[in-house]
């Protein structure tokens, strides 16, 4: 069996061991505090400040716009440092004091919608940091065997914060100022980087050191458009987050003027989603063993395409809840399946490039999704962007099929397990190290 090559104190007797439990418990704990604010800002803004529909929108675009502008740069600088942990510690510490500084504002007299947008804009800058600091520590964390178990958890756990997260801001602002909610996430800040900080150190990159930052830039979104494989991989996800919004544009419409449900109906089915992404993130690791990472991520695409087709068709609420559970669960599996596989065949130099570079593709197609949702809604019916979506959903489903074939991801963990001068893998599939009874031959060709 091939692991990615890591540094002989860093190899872990069992799992999940002391390193990665650190990790795991920053994220969550980070992740917990991010989803109480994503109740609390909006209501700050609205509620004590008084913002307007016009200062909303901008108040969205800077929570967006600086972490958008910053990922690769960022990440190509992330990949040259020696020492990741203490500029990631500072990162968490910042984000404490920026978030803490609202209520302080607020309990000043001072907080208005200016500040407000200063604030949500730096914090929005410091998580474009923090995403590029963070995402190769968990490769040089986890034994290769373990990514796919590792993903799992931690997107189980962001599901789970998604679904506490926003319920606790709600409840503790029905009781306390907004301002003084936000707290929390100031301090889950300040405990994620105390777990940070005692994360075992990770060994530093080699080379590109004494390129320009532009330049190794450039190097990791090269290395992403030449490779079929991690093409495909990223234009998943970027195509999927256009079809995604143009149904998130028009869903609180189609729930409320279609299947008749009010406010608290439509947070229930928003929670059948995120609890069906609860139940595809504990089970990627089954179907990457039974079908093979690249079958795998082309069945959960699917499974995507055809559950957002049925929303589109679903006569009542029971209906759409089970087809956005189903779509959610498809989400959640292709969100632990994917950055699996693209942390295993990633050199360790480039993997904040790679994963930026594909995080910056799928977020710049967002927007794109909004307008096609708002448009076709006008246009056409409050049922015409759902249907375009799966549509869209599936026709992506049948592009990349070939791109992400499980042959060609064999051969680039053989190209990977090589080049890090480990054993070959019988394999080839981290998925499969766990069941050899299911090594078959695989009959896809590679395209």
């Amino acid at each position: 069996m091939t692991a990615i090559t890591r540094p002989e104190g860093n190899v872990a007797e069992g799992f999940p061991d002391r390193g990665f439990t650190a990790y795991w418990s920053a994220i969550g704990v980070s992740q917990f505090g991010t989803a109480v604010s994503m109740v609390t800002i909006p209501l700050i803004a609205v509620l004590t400040i008084g913002a307007t529909p016009e200062q909303m929108t901008w108040l969205v675009v800077m929570e967006l716009a600086p972490a958008l502008l910053t990922g690769v740069p960022a990440a190509a600088w992330a990949d040259t440092l020696h020492r990741r942990l203490p500029p990631l510690i500072g990162c968490n510490v910042v984000q404490a004091l920026v978030v803490g500084a609202i209520p302080l504002l607020w309990w000043l007299g001072s907080l208005d919608y200016p500040a407000l947008l200063v604030l949500v804009g730096v914090s929005s800058l410091v998580r474009g940091l923090q995403s590029a600091l963070a995402g190769p520590i968990l490769v040089q964390t986890v034994p290769r065997e373990h990514l796919v178990d590792a993903n799992g958890k931690t997107n189980a756990t962001r599901s789970v914060a998604d679904i506490g997260g926003p319920a606790a801001g709600g409840m503790l602002t029905a009781v306390l100022a907004a301002p003084l909610v936000i707290l929390v996430d100031a301090v889950s800040f300040l405990l994620s980087a105390l777990l940070v900080r005692s994360l075992p150190a990770v060994p530093p990159p080699t080379g590109d050191g004494r390129e320009s930052l532009l330049r190794q830039a450039r190097a990791g979104a090269s290395y992403v458009f030449r490779d079929r494989l991690l093409l495909g991989l990223a234009l998943r996800p970027a195509v999927g987050n256009v079809a995604f919004l143009a149904v998130e544009t028009v869903l609180a419409l189609f729930a409320h003027e279609r299947l008749g449900v009010g406010t608290f109906g439509f947070g229930l089915l928003l929670t059948a989603e995120a609890c069906g992404g609860l139940l595809g993130a504990g089970i990627a690791s089954f179907l990457g063993r039974r079908l093979g990472t690249g079958t795998a991520l082309t069945c959960t695409a699917t499974v995507e395409g055809l559950a957002i087709l049925g929303l589109a068709t679903a006569p009542d609420p029971y209906l759409a809840g089970l087809a956005l559970a189903v779509c959610g669960a498809g989400i959640g599996a292709t969100m632990v399946l994917g950055p699996s596989l693209r942390q295993a065949i990633v050199p360790a130099r480039l993997m904040g490039r790679v994963a930026s570079t594909s995080r910056m593709l799928a977020m710049c197609a967002a927007p794109f999704g909004a307008f096609l949702g708002g448009w076709l809604a006008t246009t056409y019916g409050i049922r015409t962007p759902i249907y375009a979506a799966g549509g869209l959903l599936l026709a992506m489903t049948a592009v990349t099929a070939t791109m992400t074939s499980n042959r060609r991801v064999e051969a680039a963990l053989h190209r990977a397990a090589s080049t890090g001068g480990s054993v070959r893998p019988q394999s080839g599939d981290p998925l499969r190290e766990d069941a050899p009874d299911l090594q078959r031959p695989i009959d896809v060709p590679a395209r």
